[in-house]
């Protein structure tokens, strides 16, 4: 791996600042090429990557006029928690190759834009550290399981002991993605700065497989429950894209679901979250909060979202960019786009809330 990357926030990158497409640009020129090829890459031959940015040109809006938009919010809530806008911080792993913030400034950046971040449990640093870091944010944890249980209790323990509100269970990484974008960059996992990693070696040592092999690929659904009832949180389930994993998370006694494929980087050829999230949404209900991760990154894809059922998106990618290259000020730049795009874009469909978005306000093209 090369060193971390991350520039100062100059005046000159603002005026550069106008759009996600821009923060990917100056992340891009920030890190190192191997770091750059894990973050942009995606599986195989990124077929389902491109799916995922491609199906929001599969919809249209079908904006009202003549409505009262003299005040518009974009506030809502997830699991009962207040945002200042339909759009959490989706986890990623060892964000330390894109900025020497790491997680701290991830949390910082998106506590002071209002919005809720996931901890990833293969972070690089530890769930008290972030929580210390952005004691005013509302944070959840992203599980892996390590097949020495004891390493991904521990993480949990701590999360919650400082504060994180609910749990998110990454369901579609049983193995890892063929990426071979990674691979051509050199791309190496920085195990010596990844706290979980580093605790599940020392208990077994002499392992020398890739560290995501260390995580138990044998996960049935039963451990939803055991979550829920061990740990006495919400539960949500991330990395579905059909209704019937959507009817069994449901029945596991998941609070939420994200549909998700894992922003590309797992099976190429799986189908664009956006396509799959109707059926999600309608096999779904009233039973659970159902949120879409994948290919956001215009105010108006946020929209889209919220017309098929969503209640709420993730973003990683560019959450990241604005980390790559600004720290905690370029995610809370990059968030406060998208909160500004979601507010203009509300306006001209005729809503004042992300509320009053329903599925009459789109159609497929």
């Amino acid at each position: 791996m090369n060193s971390v990357g991350g520039k100062a926030l100059g005046s000159s990158t603002v005026e550069q600042l106008l759009t996600v497409d821009d923060a990917e640009r100056l992340a891009e020129a920030a890190v190192p090429p191997d770091a750059w090829g894990y973050i942009a890459g995606g599986a195989g031959d990124e077929r389902t990557l491109h799916w995922n940015r491609e199906a929001f040109s599969h919809f249209r809006l079908r904006p009202r006029v003549l409505v009262d938009v003299s005040s518009v919010s974009t506030e809502t809530t997830v699991l009962g928690t207040p945002v200042s806008m339909p759009v959490l911080v989706a986890p990623m792993a060892f964000q330390a190759i894109a900025h020497e913030e790491h997680e701290l400034g991830m949390a910082r950046g998106a506590a002071d834009a209002g919005t809720l971040m996931c901890l990833s449990t293969v972070a690089t640093a530890t769930p008290s550290d972030v929580a210390a870091a952005a004691p005013g944010g509302a944070r959840w944890l992203q599980i892996y399981v390590f097949r020495d249980r004891e390493v991904s209790d521990d993480v949990i323990a701590q999360a919650l002991e400082a504060g994180f509100s609910a749990l998110v269970l990454t369901a579609d990484l049983p193995v890892y993605g063929i990426r071979h974008r990674e691979t051509r960059a050199g791309f190496g996992v920085p195990e010596a700065g990844v706290p979980a990693i580093a605790a599940a070696r020392a208990r077994h040592a002499g392992d020398e497989h890739h560290a995501l092999h260390l995580l138990d690929s044998g996960l049935e659904w039963g451990y939803v429950t055991e979550l829920r009832e061990r740990w006495n949180v919400p539960v949500v389930v991330k990395g579905l894209v059909t209704a019937e994993d959507a009817l069994l998370a449901c029945e596991h006694g998941a609070s939420a679901v994200v549909v998700s494929n894992h922003g590309g980087r797992q099976l190429d050829g799986a189908i664009a979250s956006l396509e799959a999230l109707p059926e999600v949404v309608e096999a779904v209900g009233d039973r659970a909060e159902v949120y879409l991760d994948g290919g956001v990154r215009r105010g108006a894809d946020i929209l889209m979202a919220l017309a098929l059922g969503a209640r709420a998106v993730l973003v990683g990618r560019p959450a990241l960019f604005g980390l790559a290259f600004g720290g905690a000020k370029g995610v809370q730049q990059v968030l406060e786009i998208f909160r500004d795009e979601t507010e203009n874009a509300l306006a001209l469909l005729g809503c004042r809330s992300p509320a009053e978005v329903v599925r009459a306000h789109v159609t497929r093209a």
